[in-house]
């Protein structure tokens, strides 16, 4: 009843936007993909073999209103879809980026509501396969859409340089995070995370609590001709009273190259801390799986692919991912059971 309420309220919205006020922006994604998995320790709903895979399809309402000299009302509504497979019968719509805020040329911006920390932010572009089973996150921690938050963005210095912030207001935080008195993030930007008006991109960020874990970042990408090189280092600990002994570093470094529109990918990944969401499900026997033994935890994955751009609104895309690694738990050695990924898919934005 709730979803098909949402659902109700976007579409009349919609309507009054093309009756009323060219500010609000309808808008939305549909990206879906065949994939074939051996174990499932990587797909979005943890499922092996062949599946079709819902890659964060969303619908929402974005706009802006002027309320004075150089600053403007900005608001967005989002709903993730999850209603093109049986995954989404019971919850075809679910809570995905949405805030109302403030925005000055000469201040900055400030939201307030659900969105992407700006520790996850930092990562620009660099995430090269981001939001299918090759995403970073499957190998680190902190990529947290925050509810319950304010952002900060600082105006940009010379259209190069900016200072962000997102605070968790700890009072109405979720039950199961350890640390609520500690929850922040801030980032440092240098650049242009499209590569269009400056042709490289630098990101540090620190993230304090949020989701459990305490990390620090640095990203760099640029274009060189028709290659793109980019990296990331992070290094996190988990926060959790169970599991304090999870810390370790993480890496990506990663290479596209673009020839007549089709766009040639290559991704390395390796990480110490097993705090992601592969090595995660690997090693989840059941809910209350003891990670306080864990040491000596090394995971990599190797990513090809290659995507193509149809139209200006659809681009079709391909990628194989392998997922390897081994780890102590009480001093005895154990190897994670290897993921091997094959996905194509076709993602149509409107």
């Amino acid at each position: 009843m709730f979803n098909t309420f949402c659902f109700t309220v976007l579409l009349a919205l919609f309507s009054f936007n093309m009756m009323a006020d060219d500010e609000l922006n309808f808008y939305g994604r549909l990206d879906l993909a065949i994939t074939h998995s051996t174990n499932g320790d990587t797909t979005q709903n943890g499922k092996s073999g062949t599946l079709l895979e819902n890659n964060f399809s969303n619908i929402g309402l974005r706009g802006h209103e002027g309320i004075a000299q150089l600053t403007k009302i900005i608001y967005q509504i989002e709903f993730q879809v999850e209603n093109t497979n049986s995954d989404g019968d019971k919850d075809p719509l679910k809570a995905s980026n949405t805030y109302l805020g403030l925005e000055s040329e000469t201040l900055g911006t400030l939201l307030v509501g659900r969105n992407d920390t700006v520790f996850k932010q930092s990562e620009g572009n660099v995430d090269i396969f981001g939001n299918t089973n090759a995403d970073i996150d499957r190998l680190v921690a902190g990529q947290t859409r925050g509810a319950d938050a304010i952002w900060y963005y600082s105006p940009s210095l010379s259209n190069i340089f900016s200072i962000n912030a997102t605070y968790l207001v700890t009072d109405n935080n979720q039950a199961d995070i350890d640390n609520p008195e500690e929850q922040y993030a801030l980032n440092i930007i240098v650049g242009d995370k499209k590569l269009r008006q400056h042709q490289y991109y630098l990101g540090a960020a620190l993230n304090k609590g949020i989701a459990n874990v305490d990390a620090y970042r640095g990203v760099v990408q640029m274009t060189l001709g028709q290659w793109t090189l980019g990296s990331l280092y992070q290094y996190t600990q988990s926060q959790q009273s169970n599991e304090q002994n999870m810390k370790g570093h993480s890496y990506f470094l990663n290479v596209i190259y673009s020839i007549n529109g089709l766009n040639l990918k290559a991704e390395f990944g390796a990480d110490t801390s097993g705090l992601g969401k592969y090595f995660t499900r690997a090693t989840r026997t059941n809910n209350d799986t003891d990670r306080s033994q864990f040491s000596d935890i090394s995971v990599t994955q190797l990513t090809l692919g290659a995507d193509y751009p149809l139209s200006q609104s659809t681009l079709l895309y391909g990628h194989m991912a392998k997922y390897q690694g081994h780890y102590k738990d009480a001093g005895t050695y154990i190897e994670l059971e290897k993921d091997h990924v094959l996905t194509t898919g076709v993602r149509y934005n409107f």
